[in-house]
């Protein structure tokens, strides 16, 4: 759950050289220089080498930035005439700021118009990251889904199935206590675990729209009555002890929540997909012999789809409005499409967020957990940013702060809808 400061420095103006169409010379390309970045050093020279580059006339440079410098690094550089034309991002609340200061290519036209764009993505995916309805990136990288993971062995020892509903949970939350085993690990020290919780919650009960409301600037969605349903639900598992009692010390960031998972202390497991990972690194024989996995359950009443996911979509990447070269731009974006774009992600181990990769899964590391993943995600008709990622890094400091209290028992369900309506 990572976001960004990307307010400060911006203003209207343009802030790279040339127009918004055709031209010639090199195109620069900001990317999060982490291990994945062998993928886009691929897209890069394919595209250099490409008809379209010769077509186009521009050649696509790329810069590697390493993680903790990104987004500082974006902000300075955005606000200078030494810009990036094309630039890896969160979406949502992580490029707000640029699209209010007239700094992206709207690219909701150009995806309509063009079938590779239009058709080469999940439609969940590719809009998750919009701004108020409008496209303004295209996926670059894996999903991440947030999902229920369980202890298969503890699930067998103690007859129980992975919930499909919210009574079914509860009812396994019953049996797990009387047995001594605490229901949900839990990273309360570091607080966005927690928030994985609420964006389910309220997701089930009132729907994708509520969130997207907030996410497009009206605090006002904060008070929508799913909301509090939401708060109540949460306060009443930590109440009910589905968590424990110290998991406010427990953090996920020191493998200590995967760890109470991993060696039965608890049974399951509400993560991001990256769980499956970190326990292989972690807790390889538990990984690859009792690690189970499994949808959030539907909650009865209420109006959210059942196949709705939350969590992050992808990355995307973005156009300066003032690329020296537009056309050159999008052309690249193109390759992110492509079948070599998605095998590479396979075979870095992560799954693809393009429309054709399902055929390509069986040769990832783990082709069930890989295919599960691709399948939740391909149905769901929305796929929720993490709140987060979605509001900007100053109101998800102080959303992050009001949930802390919450699950702490520092405040109320009541107390917390009213805190976030304040988040302006």
């Amino acid at each position: 759950m990572l976001t960004t400061g990307l307010g400060a420095g911006l203003t209207a103006c343009g802030s790279g050289s040339g127009g918004s169409g055709g031209g010639s010379g090199t195109l620069t390309a900001f990317v999060y220089g982490d291990t994945a970045v062998k993928i886009q050093e691929a897209s890069v020279d394919r595209f250099n080498k490409s008809a379209a580059a010769k077509e186009t006339g521009g050649k696509v440079e790329l810069e590697r930035i390493p993680g903790s410098d990104y987004p500082p690094k974006l902000r300075t550089a955005m606000g200078s005439p030494s810009a990036p034309d094309v630039f890896f991002n969160w979406g949502g609340g992580s490029i707000k700021a640029y699209e209010e200061a007239g700094k992206l290519v709207d690219l909701t036209d150009v995806i309509e118009d063009d079938p590779v764009l239009k058709d080469g993505f999940i439609p969940s995916v590719l809009s998750s990251g919009d701004l108020k309805g409008r496209h303004y990136g295209i996926p670059m990288r894996g999903m991440q889904p947030v999902i229920l993971f369980y202890n298969k062995s503890v699930f067998a020892e103690h007859k129980l199935q992975p919930p499909t509903t919210w009574d079914q949970l509860l009812d396994n939350n019953a049996k797990l206590k009387k047995a001594g085993i605490t229901p949900f690990a839990l990273g309360g020290g570091d607080i966005w675990p927690e928030l994985m919780w609420l964006e389910y919650l309220v997701d089930r009960i009132g729907g994708h729209e509520v969130f997207r409301r907030i996410q497009d600037g009206d605090a006002e969605g904060w008070g929508d009555p799913a909301m509090l349903k939401a708060a109540e639900m949460a306060r009443d598992l930590v109440d009910d002890g589905a968590f424990g009692s110290d998991f406010t010390s427990v953090k996920y960031t020191n493998d200590s929540a995967p760890a109470v998972f991993a060696k039965g202390r608890a049974a399951m497991h509400l993560m991001g997909s990256w769980e499956y990972s970190t326990q292989l690194g972690k807790f390889p024989d538990f990984a690859r012999r009792n690690l189970g996995w499994t949808a959030f359950p539907a909650i009865e009443g209420g109006t959210g789809d059942i196949r709705n996911v939350v969590g992050n979509p992808t990355n995307y990447w973005s156009i300066n409005a003032r690329t020296k070269n537009k056309d050159a731009a999008i052309a690249f974006l193109k390759d992110c499409a492509s079948e070599e774009y998605a095998q590479a992600l396979v075979d870095n181990g992560d799954v693809p967020t393009t429309s054709n990769a399902a055929k390509l899964l069986d040769a990832a590391p783990n082709p069930e957990y890989a295919r599960f993943q691709y399948d939740l995600v391909e149905k769901a008709p929305a796929f929720t940013l993490s709140w987060d990622q979605a509001i900007g890094d100053e109101l998800s400091a102080r959303m992050l702060t009001e949930i802390g209290k919450l699950f702490a028992g520092k405040s109320s369900p009541s107390r917390f809808v009213a805190a976030c309506k304040g988040l302006k």
